[in-house]
């Protein structure tokens, strides 16, 4: 039997950070980190495209719970603890330096998630704490205050456990023996599948400004689009992929879409192409983009709606102005399938957030059990949020591990 002062189950973003604000808080605690594979902070390594989202430029609390489908009322009080601004100033103060970029994401000034990966395995090492990999954990039991935990290869001992395994199902399995409540696991970030000639031949077009909506539902957002070799990318998407994962899950990733290209409304939109007639004249229409769109995605629109290739604004009829009117604002598509964005995999799903106290993350079923990160019923929308959250939660749980 080997014994610590605290067990970390999970040796990704959470884990660490929890392990390693434990250590330096409380030196003189024996820490450990049991990790299933052979590799630790793996997630953390493919994040961001391979860069890393740290976080995301939001520095109001209540704003920052927007960006959670999934916890927004649960991590206001935590955000008044530790917040983005906290998590800015706790890698810098440790040699990281980081950038924001235009749209808020927030991620290290070397581009590469290996510079958070080799500051994490730094700080665990000059602390002191265990990382022990190819620890597959098989159970977990209380006993008096304490915990066993048991592995395919060990036995472990500790006063206090963290959980902080992210989506694994086989720990949610094991927790729901000790009588925890589950929410049932769906996917919560993904890009959405669409067959239709009209995006075929544009893969890699970006619209900067969309409004999109799910036919049927309330599920909207906004922002830039991105077309794609299967279908729909880029933050208006995952975000209704965020918002609506449960709903687009119960019809089985099958429903329609409605784009409005250019946030105008079909009146005004018919309207601005009828005074195009008159001021543009010999002009031809597919040649030359209007309303800021790609040219790519304006030509496509143009054919879908029949207007010929050597139509010119003059002699365009009405039928034709409305038609096209009609795809800038209103152009229905689709969907039939999802697929995972990049290499990232976030679940909506986990422990019932009735059974933490978000004052501390500690069970409130069993005393010195915590739970960090998405382990919990908590994601966000893209941009580095679920990261903060991680943050968040694993500098919150290190403050009670040596009380």
């Amino acid at each position: 039997m080997k014994t610590y002062d605290i067990i970390i189950i999970g040796g990704g973003a959470s884990g660490f950070f929890t392990a390693i604000n434990t250590a330096q808080n409380f030196p003189q605690l024996k820490i450990a980190i049991l990790e299933r594979g052979k590799d630790v902070l793996g997630k953390v390594k493919i994040s961001g495209g391979g860069r890393c989202n740290v976080t995301h430029a939001e520095f109001i609390p209540k704003d920052l719970t927007y960006n959670y489908p999934r916890g927004e009322k649960e991590l206001l009080g935590p955000f008044h603890t530790f917040m983005t601004g906290d998590t800015m100033s706790w890698f810098e103060e440790r040699g990281v330096a980081l950038k924001i970029e235009e749209d808020g994401r927030i991620f290290p000034e070397s581009n590469t998630s290996q510079t958070i990966i080799d500051c994490f395995i730094s700080e665990a090492e000059k602390f002191n704490v265990d990382i022990l990999t190819n620890q597959s954990v098989t159970l977990f039991s209380q006993v008096a205050d304490g915990w066993q935990v048991s592995t395919k290869t060990d036995e472990f001992s500790c006063n206090k456990l963290v959980m902080a395994t992210g989506s694994n199902p086989k720990i949610w399995n094991l927790l729901k023996t000790q009588g925890y409540q589950i929410v049932p696991p769906v996917p919560s970030l993904f890009t959405f599948n669409c067959d239709d000639v009209r995006i075929k031949n544009i893969p890699g077009v970006v619209a900067q400004d969309v409004q999109v909506e799910v036919l049927g539902t309330n599920l909207s957002s906004s922002g830039p689009l991105l077309f794609t070799h299967w279908g729909f990318s880029a933050p208006s998407i995952l975000k209704l992929s965020a918002y609506g994962a449960l709903e687009l899950a119960a019809v089985k990733y099958k429903f329609n879409i409605k784009i409005n290209f250019i946030n105008q409304t079909y009146l005004q939109t018919l309207n601005q192409l009828m005074s195009f007639k008159h001021e543009l004249g010999k002009k031809t229409i597919l040649k030359f983009a209007q309303f800021e769109l790609p040219k790519r995605l304006w030509k496509t629109l143009v054919l879908h709606a029949e207007i010929g290739e050597l139509v010119t604004w003059a002699d365009v009829n009405k039928a034709a102005l409305e038609a096209l009117a009609q795809q800038l604002t209103s152009a229905v598509f689709q969907i039939n399938g999802k697929s995972t964005f990049k290499e990232e995999f976030v679940t909506a799903g986990g422990i019932d957030l009735k059974e933490v106290n978000f004052k501390t993350f500690e069970s409130k079923q069993h005393k010195n059990l915590y739970f960090a990160g998405e382990i919990l019923n908590i994601d966000g929308v893209t941009g580095g949020f679920n990261f903060q959250n991680a943050w968040t939660s694993g500098f919150i749980i290190a403050k009670q591990l040596g009380e």
